[in-house]
């Protein structure tokens, strides 16, 4: 049974390139093609749509809101041209969240990792977590989305004290709280500042701007002291990384 796709944008151009890429895909049928958000909420309810293609930005009825109010509960992939809704969008169940203008071969990636959801029936939207925080950033980021409970939560990394690794996950620590992450510590200093972050053991990374003092020893070690108390050896051989930076 094909999947039953509804299409809801204000743009047409917009809608029909949708169209035009879910062309190649024999096991989608767009069964309606929706300008506003009143429109899509009788569509979507009425055609018992399996998946949809939600603008986020419309007059009227913007995507939240037709969210709010349908009663069926289908699969929904975001595209709009603003990434500041992503952590609402994966709060809603999304699928996957595609900026304008849309890139095929990532809504080619966006297809597979539906229809594959569909077919298992399952709505879990941690899977593009990973997805998202690397592709939003052409540098550095200043943001990672990290679970708490059921929720994604949107950590600036000015905020982030240390980073500790724990087998294949990584402690991500704050003045407040903590937060597991299961991207490894070496992913994650990829996407860090080396001008903020700095490794100082295989296993640490701290902020540089949380570091309040380093502590030297007998033996020639050294241990960092971070703002909330808490205190990392220095590994040697990430020291000179360290001592670059003494006046």
């Amino acid at each position: 049974m094909k999947i039953k796709c509804v299409i809801v944008d204000d743009e047409e151009l917009a809608r029909e390139l949708l169209v035009e890429y879910l062309s190649d895909y024999d096991g989608i049928d767009v069964v309606a093609k929706c300008s506003g958000g009143r429109e899509a909420i009788k569509k979507i309810d009425e055609l018992q749509a399996d998946l949809v293609f939600l603008d986020v930005q419309m007059p009227g009825v913007d995507g939240f809101e037709v969210l709010e109010n349908i009663t069926s509960d289908p699969f929904v992939i975001f595209c709009t041209a603003y990434d500041k809704y992503a952590i609402k969008a994966f709060e809603q169940n999304a699928i996957d969240y595609l900026l304008k203008p849309l890139d095929k071969a990532r809504f080619d990636q966006a297809i597979n990792r539906a229809t594959e959801r569909i077919s298992r029936d399952e709505s879990n939207f941690m899977h593009i977590l990973e997805d998202f925080t690397s592709r939003q950033h052409t540098g550095y980021s200043n943001n990672l989305f990290v679970q708490k409970s059921e929720k994604l939560v949107n950590l600036p990394v000015q905020s982030i004290v240390h980073l500790e690794a724990s087998k294949d996950y990584t402690i991500i620590s704050t003045k407040t709280g903590q937060f597991v992450s299961s991207t490894g510590i070496s992913k994650l200093e990829e996407k860090l500042d080396p001008q903020m972050f700095i490794r100082i053991h295989r296993s640490t990374i701290i902020n540089l701007q949380k570091l309040v003092e380093i502590e030297k020893f007998g033996n020639g070690n050294l241990a960092a002291r971070m703002e909330n108390g808490k205190s990392f050896t220095i590994s040697r051989s990430y020291a000179k990384a360290i001592k670059e930076r003494i006046v």
